[in-house]
């Protein structure tokens, strides 16, 4: 009795262990079965909370640990991307800006951390050269600054990124409507550089209650990092 009283209690424990090893973030494919079952092993995408305080403290430290191993001096701007892998423990994939020299750089940082024994490591950091921001060069901006033809530019660019999210305050603040507009995607960003100010023109897919909605918005971008003249129009298909 004693014996299978005691076995009770270690599977209750293991079971707390577990849950507690969660975390919090969205699970795209959902299967009805067990949570543990269905987490354990797998990397899941953090979603909209990817700029959460637990998950930008966990950035910050990538950055200084990083900091402290190269001798750098990398200041941390924003996370872009989050997500998790449950193990012993969670492993934590970043994707995130930085400064380095008053230029905004991208890095992928994999980041160990076990709660219940206040435990984090930097298991890696690297610069991520493929999603750097682009410049007035990258846009073929002409030499005369008269401007450029549009070109195709990364959508997890941070300066994308930050036009999208703009289009789509902008929206949320002339709509009536109960419901709020969330980004799901950028689906395609072109941008063009015209005397010093940046020109994006963007396809974007957006949540709306329970619908979701794709826009085509152009924005503008003056020298001092101000949106403005910002206009949309929903795409119908």
């Amino acid at each position: 009795m004693i014996f299978m009283e005691l076995n009770r209690l270690v599977l209750l424990s293991l079971s707390f262990v577990l849950v507690f090893q969660m975390g919090f973030c969205r699970e795209d494919n959902f299967i009805r079965m067990p949570r543990t079952m269905n987490l354990l092993g797998g990397v899941r995408d953090c979603g909209g909370i990817q700029n959460s305080a637990e998950i930008e403290s966990i950035a910050r430290f990538a950055v200084q640990e990083h900091n402290k191993n190269q001798n750098a001096l990398l200041e941390f701007a924003k996370v872009l991307k989050a997500k998790e892998q449950v193990v012993a423990g969670k492993i934590y994939y970043l994707t995130l800006e930085a400064i380095d020299a008053g230029k905004k750089k991208i890095y992928e940082a994999k980041v160990w951390v076990k709660p219940w024994m206040n435990f984090k490591e930097l298991q890696e950091f690297k610069h991520a050269q493929e999603t750097q921001s682009f410049t007035s060069s990258d846009l073929g901006v002409k030499q005369d600054g008269h401007g450029s033809e549009w070109q195709v530019v990364p959508n997890n660019d941070p300066e994308v990124q930050d036009a999208a999210n703009h289009v789509v305050k902008s929206i949320q603040m002339r709509s009536n409507s109960i419901f709020q507009y969330e980004l799901l995607e950028i689906l395609l960003a072109k941008a063009k550089v015209i005397e010093g100010s940046a020109k994006f023109d963007l396809h974007l897919k957006l949540k709306w209650g329970s619908k979701d909605v794709k826009f085509k918005a152009e924005v503008n971008k003056n020298i001092e990092g101000k949106f403005y003249s910002t206009q949309w129009k929903e795409d119908h298909p």
